[in-house]
């Protein structure tokens, strides 16, 4: 999961995307990075490892009316300066810059036929396998240049590219993952999520659509459909983990969905004796809020969070994500004594976690711990984006919900189930993926998942 952002049209496009930037961290946190375009047509690439904040003011912003950025996660290969988004590269007819969220799963394919043509890689990640493409591709307007790369291309992108002075963006015919055009004093916008728009002050437009390539430069704006139309495959994690609450993604609000699904965990998985709900925060607050409102009983903060430590879920290695649960959460011990508590959470990945987080609330002093989980069990890898390539590293694909609650070390255990989980996100059930809750793929999984592990671009 990455986030993307584009805008043309404003000549602080440099900050604005810097900016923008800012309110996409959640989704990646190891690297980021941005293209501009001077008035002069000067491309510049800007990277860096870490968070923006550690290394923006060691890296001053281009003069550009034109600019796009990215916030790194990596569900496959090396978080490495060399994997840092955006792709920068120079062909016979200028620059291309790309940036991706989503996973390609035939890259390996579409790699090795460059390479065998020639084509030599900077990188392990999918998303330069676009790149190649594009400056492969017969002369013609930008958005048809595109078109042509992304034609045999199979899987997830959401992505903002540059051809020349020509501003892109682009969703897959299945719209994995979210893109939203905005604007501000009559530049055009795009981003991952509406709360990068917010940030810099644009309004929504609308989504773009799946399949669709729309071309922003100094002739205005085109919107082209080059591809046929797949049924509509929404990721439905980023109603439940990935996306920011205070943005819309899809249409619907975060915030809301997440709260409705916290009460249709209290319907389906009640706890009557409990004393008092809280979330393991952040992602989990509204289903928690929602979760105490249908079940009458007290929400409380029992979980703080530092929030100088980022989203444990997006750590590349499982030691990076044990060493952050230690310092990223602490226990009101005021809250928890003597209490019987509902601990809620998003979903339940590797556990982990989990069980780190239940043995601080029972040594905080709380009696009993009935976990509720808004999501289904996590069963089957993804292979679109999300970082649980293979089935062993899936808890609940390979034991019971009475194992996992006591591997965890809870009382009781309850999960969202996926009909409840459909029916309370906006605009359902219809047209989501939830293929690592249900097994049901879009599209024919790889032959050889273990192919996507050379690396991926978000």
């Amino acid at each position: 999961m990455c986030g993307v952002f584009g805008i043309f049209g404003d000549d602080r496009a440099a900050s604005l995307t810097q900016l923008g930037l800012y309110s996409l961290q959640h989704r990646g946190q190891e690297s980021w990075g941005m293209v501009s375009v001077s008035p002069e047509g000067v491309a510049r690439a800007t990277r860096a490892m870490g968070l923006i904040s550690e290394a923006s003011t060691r890296n001053a912003p281009l003069d550009a009316r034109l600019a796009i950025g990215h916030t790194r996660y990596s569900t496959a290969g090396s978080s490495t300066i060399e994997n840092a988004q955006p792709i920068l590269a120079r062909s016979r007819d200028g620059h291309i810059a790309l940036g991706h969220n989503g996973n390609l799963t035939n890259a390996t394919e579409l790699r090795r036929e460059l390479e065998d043509q020639g084509s030599i890689f900077s990188s392990t990640i999918d998303s330069e396998v676009m790149v190649h493409r594009i400056a492969k591709a017969a002369d013609g307007a930008p958005e048809t240049r595109l078109a042509s790369a992304l034609a045999p291309v199979e899987g997830a992108y959401s992505l903002v590219a540059i051809i020349g002075d020509t501003l892109l963006a682009a969703r897959d015919p299945r719209g994995w993952r979210p893109l939203v055009m905005g604007s501000v004093n009559g530049a055009i916008v795009f981003a991952s999520e509406t709360c990068a728009l917010d940030i810099v002050n644009a309004t929504a437009i609308r989504e773009v659509e799946r399949g669709e390539i729309i071309a922003v430069d100094a002739n205005g704006i085109r919107s082209i459909f080059p591809f046929e139309r797949k049924p509509s495959a929404r990721c439905v994690f980023e109603y439940v983990y990935f996306a920011r609450p205070d943005s819309r993604v899809f249409g619907g609000s975060v915030d809301r969905a997440r709260r409705a699904l916290g009460r249709q965990l209290a319907r389906e998985c009640p706890a009557p004796s409990a004393d008092l709900v809280f979330a393991v925060p952040d992602s989990s607050n509204s289903a928690a809020l929602g979760y105490a409102e249908e079940s009458h009983i007290p929400y409380e903060l029992a979980l703080i969070r530092n929030h100088y430590v980022g989203r444990t879920f997006i750590q590349p290695e499982q030691a990076g994500r044990d060493a952050k649960v230690k310092v990223k959460y602490n226990a009101v011990r005021e809250v928890l004594q003597g209490k019987r508590v509902v601990m809620v959470d998003d979903s339940i990945v590797r556990g982990t976690t989990t069980r780190g987080l239940v043995a601080m609330v029972r040594g905080a002093g709380a009696t009993e711990v009935h976990m509720r989980v808004s999501s289904p069990p996590v069963t089957g890898p993804c292979y679109y984006g999300i970082d649980t390539p293979n089935r062993e590293h899936l808890i609940a694909a390979n034991y019971t919900v009475d194992e996992i609650a006591e591997h965890i070390g809870v009382d009781s255990l309850g999960y969202l189930s996926l009909d409840g989980m459909l029916n309370a996100v906006p605009d359902g059930p219809e047209g989501f993926c939830h293929a690592c809750f249900s097994g049901d793929y879009p599209t024919a999984p790889p032959t050889d998942p273990d192919k996507l592990r050379f690396g991926c671009g978000c």
